[in-house]
């Protein structure tokens, strides 16, 4: 007799449906915490690059570059046209006032010389003929007066006629004019005379002018002209020698921007360099800032003259100089880098606002300006002038940024002093905020392009 079979267990069926439950949630947990850790590492954090608050000297200088200048120099030209016959100078030349340095071919103006004497004297013997002229016309009046007087005496007593009479006139009045003609002739020719003495002067000049005579003491820098050459001084002057006064005293020409000419005193220490010895340091001192403005696309300029010493003639003209001039100098002073001051956080315009109140800082209008700019990345420098102070940005706690205003003093260009913390702490070794950068997939806020925190 078959028996009957018994039926299925339920609570072994219950148990494995729950066992299944269990794993399939255990899975999904899984899935879940990688998936946020993967998008987690997709979302980079912003990355904030710091610089050290520092503690030292702040040099305020003016920087220009110049050109190194003898104090006086001179260029030697000729008055007169010819072939350089010689030359007795060369580059470097050692040369004093006076000294011959060059002549050109002198024939032609000693040619010129000779002739113009030779007129001279002709015009010279001219005098002496009209003199003899007039002597001649003054006897001939004395012949002719007394004929005149003879005749009309004659004629008185009936024994000559009014026709004779009339004749020994004319012949009186005509030497008369004789004589007034000779005198003429005689003034001419002393004329005459003179136009020969200043030409012959002229010649004399230009033959002199064909020695070429160093016009002070000095060194020459420049020779343009070789033994041959022709020079032509008909329109302009040829250059043939450029000479320096006294290579011991030189000056440095130097530009200077109308930003910072207000601060250059005349008498004001200065250093410069040149690129021909680099470690070294040349000092001097300001003589001159002229007022005459230059104007090179829109950038004034002002000279400023600057004398040195050069007993070693070391610097020669023409070298480029380039030019410190130290305006300020401020020992021992909490100083911050330049960057911090222009670092805006690229944060929105209400986060600002918000760690602004939180430090107690009120910066009114400025303030949201500032940071409109640092919103649209513009990271702009503070608008507030350096009276007003700055806010920078320190790196405090878990990464977070902490404003702190300050009042600055004078900078060095990489540099700038605090004079004062308004509000904050700031210290020598504190991180400042210098700059950030975030993952382009981040938006401000921690958001990502999905929306999702």
């Amino acid at each position: 007799m078959n028996e009957p079979k018994p039926a299925l267990s339920v609570p072994p069926l219950r148990a494995l449906l729950s066992r299944r439950t269990t794993w399939l949630a255990a899975a999904a947990l899984t899935a879940a915490v990688l998936l946020g850790l993967s998008a987690f590492r997709s979302a980079d954090p912003m990355r904030h690059f710091t610089a050290k608050v520092l503690q030292g000297e702040i040099r305020d200088v003016v920087d220009a570059t110049g050109t190194v200048s003898a104090v006086i120099t001179v260029q030697v030209g000729s008055q007169v046209s010819g072939t350089i016959a010689e030359l007795r100078a060369d580059f470097n030349s050692r040369v004093r006032k006076g000294d011959v340095i060059a002549v050109i071919a002198p024939e032609l103006f000693e040619g010129a010389l000779l002739q113009t004497t030779a007129d001279l004297a002709n015009a010279r013997a001219n005098v002496l003929v009209s003199e003899a002229n007039v002597e001649k016309a003054r006897a001939t009046l004395a012949q002719t007066r007394a004929e005149f007087e003879r005749v009309t005496q004659l004629a008185e007593q009936k024994i000559e006629s009014q026709q004779a009479v009339d004749l020994a006139r004319a012949n009186f009045d005509t030497a008369r004019a004789s004589v007034d003609g000779a005198l003429a002739n005689v003034a001419q020719a002393g004329a005459q005379v003179r136009q020969k003495e200043a030409a012959v002067s002229v010649a004399r000049t230009n033959r002199d002018y064909t020695v070429i005579r160093s016009p002070i003491d000095g060194t020459v820098v420049a020779r343009n002209v070789d033994v041959g050459q022709t020079v032509a001084a008909s329109l302009q002057a040829p250059t043939i020698f450029t000479i320096a006064q006294d290579l011991k005293k030189m000056q440095v020409y130097t530009k200077v921007d109308e930003s910072d000419v207000g601060r250059i005193r005349l008498g004001q220490d200065v250093v410069f360099k040149v690129d021909a010895f680099p470690k070294d340091r040349s000092p001097g001192k300001v003589s001159q800032v002229r007022m005459n403005p230059t104007r090179i696309q829109n950038v004034v300029t002002y000279d400023t003259i600057i004398d040195f010493e050069n007993p070693d003639l070391k610097l020669f003209p023409g070298m480029t100089a380039y030019v410190t001039i130290p305006v300020a100098t401020v020992p021992n002073v909490v100083k911050l880098p330049n960057a911090a001051i222009r670092y805006r956080p690229p944060y929105p315009l209400e986060t600002i606002k918000e760690l602004y109140a939180k430090a107690g800082i009120d910066e009114g209008a400025s303030a949201v300006e500032k940071a409109a700019d640092a919103e649209k990345g513009k990271n702009a420098p503070s608008r507030a002038g350096r009276a007003d102070g700055a806010v920078v940005w320190k790196l405090g706690p878990g990464q977070a940024l902490v404003p702190v205003k300050v009042t600055l003093g004078i900078t060095d260009h990489t540099f700038t002093e605090v004079t004062k913390v308004v509000i904050g702490s700031l210290v020598p070794g504190d991180e400042v905020v210098t700059s950030s950068t975030q993952s382009k997939s981040a938006q401000p806020g921690g958001q990502t392009p999905g929306g999702r925190r």
